[in-house]
């Protein structure tokens, strides 16, 4: 299926290619070998919870899971767009002024598309060419806190810019994709998702400072193997063929010296939300050193110290998104768990060790199963659970299939 998931250096895969190529080809009638795909990972933050808009430090990294954007340039300014989740086309000239939307209750997939348009024409970029594609995500994972719609954003602005000739780089194209959300869209997104999926390095985990705008650091120093419940597993970036040793299983700005002097007069609510604020902060630096030093079992405690303090002094999760923290804490080989965004719905996501992933896989299906029966049939078999490794950045693969940019 268009969007889904391989090993890092096989997503997207071939046949996924193939399949978008095919699409695009058929809406376009250009031959399949001249269709230029962009891959645009989704993203997880396995520390940094809630703190990004309030200026805090955070961890990032990508999935091999994501978005799937097939295109030729069209022949003119015209775009011309299908969806692999959506019925029904769209169509509008790059050249026609896009002014933003309104009322937010009139989002749609195709507003996306228009917005990347209205960015770029509000940046100054001459855009003479339109594109002709396909996008397509993966099915079930919208709305699951791993920024699909920043994926979609990032993927129309590296198209436009493909077709149209534009050297644009990944720091502004994070501002582009952030007026596309704040300005067109009207919403009150940050960088951090943008950040993620335009910076991130297979291997590497990504350290942000949100209160310094887009300064980052990328750490990855590991010497044993990792994954991740949604489940990932990691290879260590100089040496793609090992295995790293964990799997991801996905299913306030104040001086912390004023805020140790003066948290004994705050009520009890401000009380609990300002130490989650002030302790995931020194736990996005303990773990961007427990990473640094290939130290997985450090790294996952922080993460479920993290999704505790989530729940408890930031009060966040709905109670079947808790019951499923609490069920990935118990499953076998699991470091670490926390919710993957703010845990009312969508996933959750775990470290967990190589060897037990699929293991810790089938625990959680079957345990969740037991707890929220009516819940669970509802989600289509093969998304209960997923084993996911660590993605690249953002990127344009070219018709040759050998040259990225």
């Amino acid at each position: 299926m268009p969007g889904g998931g391989g090993s890092p250096s096989r997503w997207p895969s071939e046949e996924e290619l193939d399949v978008v190529r095919k699409k695009v080809a058929a809406i376009s009638g250009r031959d399949a070998s001249e269709v230029r795909v962009v891959a645009c990972p989704y993203r997880i933050c396995p520390l940094g919870a809630h703190i990004d808009h309030q200026g805090g430090t955070v961890t990032a990294m990508t999935i091999n899971y994501g978005v799937l954007l097939g295109f030729v340039p069209s022949d003119d300014t015209e775009v011309v767009l299908q969806s692999g989740q959506f019925k029904g086309g769209i169509r509008f000239r790059v050249d026609d002024l896009q002014k933003p939307i309104e009322n937010p209750g009139n989002i749609n997939w195709e507003s996306y598309a228009r917005g990347a348009v209205y960015a770029l024409q509000n940046s100054g970029y001459d855009l003479r060419k339109g594109i002709i594609g396909y996008i397509s995500g993966v099915k079930g994972l919208d709305s699951s806190g791993l920024s699909s719609s920043a994926a979609v954003g990032v993927a129309y602005l590296l198209a436009l810019e493909n077709v149209n000739d534009l050297v644009v780089s990944p720091v502004d194209n994070i501002q582009l994709d952030k007026s596309i959300e704040n300005k067109y869209l009207g919403l009150e997104n940050g960088i951090l998702d943008p950040s993620a999926i335009l910076l991130s390095r297979y291997g590497y985990l990504t350290f942000m400072d949100c209160k310094v705008i887009l300064r980052f650091c990328f750490f990855s120093e590991f010497t044993a193997s990792p994954s991740y419940a949604y489940f990932s597993e990691l290879s260590k970036s100089q040496q793609p063929q090992g295995q790293l040793p964990f799997k991801i299983l996905l299913a306030f700005s104040v001086d912390p010296g004023v805020y140790e002097a003066q948290k004994c007069i705050l009520d009890e609510n401000l009380a609990r939300r300002a130490e989650h604020y002030f302790s995931e902060m020194k736990r996005v630096v303990k773990g961007r050193d427990a990473w640094a030093r290939g130290n997985l079992q450090e790294f996952g405690q922080l993460v479920s110290a993290s999704g505790r303090s989530s729940i408890v002094n930031y009060e966040c999760g709905s109670k079947e998104m808790i019951q499923l923290h609490e069920i990935l804490l118990k499953a076998p080989g699991v470091l670490g768990a926390r919710f993957s965004g703010a845990g009312f719905r969508g996933c959750c996501l775990a470290i967990v060790d190589s060897e037990r992933a699929e293991e810790a896989a089938a625990y959680v299906r079957a345990e969740y199963e037991k707890a929220q029966p009516e819940l669970v049939s509802k989600i289509p078999a093969d998304r209960r659970v997923l084993v996911c490794e660590p993605g690249d950045s953002a990127r344009v693969i070219l018709p040759d299939h050998d040259r990225h940019c």
